[in-house]
């Protein structure tokens, strides 16, 4: 307790036991090593919500982990976890593997680590069982973005639909396209984030928490324009986009024409295809799309196109 006085190291290490509790969410007991899954999971709860170096985004993908491991698993939660064994969470992870994407179910895997951690911890269990679950290799997906007039025979068979919200389906297939947003990102785009003065949109809700200020082409343009004239008296504070997801109406669609099936992602890499093989440079499309990384990302991804446009540019030289 760093003092020679017995009275001051009384009270120090009370403090100090108070500051460890904290530390460990020790509001949850463990009596006689009895521990819950639920138990363990309110501790990494707030420890991940606290945690101020993760971004909102990080902390909203790792509820949504959370959520597809308890949906997933049903009985895990009233479960002990000292009798949560190593074949119970294989045969889970078996399980998982089979429903979701090697993205979805590697960050899921290592959710239920952390959280089991917490039981090892607090002294419930010995080991972490969810430690033999293998993560599995991501494989690169190969793109297979339409052209501007197949994509705007997909644009049009979406708006056909029988369904009540085709025409606001089609528009988010635009929206996406023409700014290279994420869903969340265009679920929160207002009127008032769009000026036509300037003829750009604000981004306010991002993945990594940093608002971002994105061109308005002049597709987005045309396209924001129409809806805005089609709507009575729209308040500046309401939400451009009317739906926030559309992947049916999409599959639907690329049926129809004869299309590969894209996803709403796929949209935002769309956008950035479309505007680097307009010659835009790499690191201007890196900061379109919210990327800190100075266009590291984007030229790992996006590279190949910068070349073949640099190859067509060089045909085009002569003496």
């Amino acid at each position: 307790m760093k003092t020679d006085a017995f009275t001051v190291a009384k009270l120090r290490l009370a403090d100090f036991i108070k500051e460890k509790r904290a530390d460990c969410g020790a509001e949850v007991r463990v009596d006689a090593g009895r521990m819950t899954f639920s138990e363990a999971l309110t501790v990494y709860r707030q420890r991940l919500d606290g945690d101020p170096d993760l971004t909102e985004g990080a902390k909203v993908y790792r509820r949504k982990c959370i959520a597809a491991l308890l949906k997933s698993w049903p009985e895990l939660e009233a479960s002990n976890v000292g009798r949560i064994s190593k074949d119970a969470c294989l045969a889970w992870a078996d399980r998982f593997a089979k429903a979701y994407s090697a993205t979805v179910y590697n960050n899921t895997v290592g959710t239920l680590r952390m959280v089991l951690e917490v039981a090892v911890e607090k002294g419930a269990r010995s080991n972490n069982p969810a430690r033999f679950i293998s993560k599995r290799r991501i494989e690169k997906k190969q793109l297979s973005l339409p052209e501007p007039e197949q994509f705007r025979r997909f644009v049009e068979a979406i708006r056909r639909g029988a369904g009540w919200c085709s025409q606001q389906c089609a528009e988010l297939v635009q929206f996406l396209a023409y700014g290279g947003f994420r869903k969340t990102e265009a679920a929160n785009v207002t009127w008032a984030d769009c000026d036509f003065g300037r003829k750009e949109i604000r981004v306010r809700v991002t993945k990594n928490g940093e608002p971002r200020l994105v061109p308005m082409i002049a597709g987005m343009e045309n396209l924001l324009l129409s809806m805005h004239s089609a709507r009575a008296a729209v308040p500046p504070e309401s939400g451009v986009m009317l739906v926030h997801e559309c992947q049916k109406a999409m599959d639907r669609a690329a049926r129809e024409i004869g299309m590969a099936r894209i996803t709403h992602h796929d949209l935002r890499h769309l956008f950035a295809t479309r505007c680097i093989e307009s010659g835009v440079d790499v690191p201007t499309v890196s900061r379109w799309l919210g990327h800190q990384d100075g266009g590291a990302l984007a030229m790992k991804v996006y590279g190949h196109l910068r070349n073949q446009h640099s190859q067509e540019m060089a045909r085009k030289v002569t003496f």
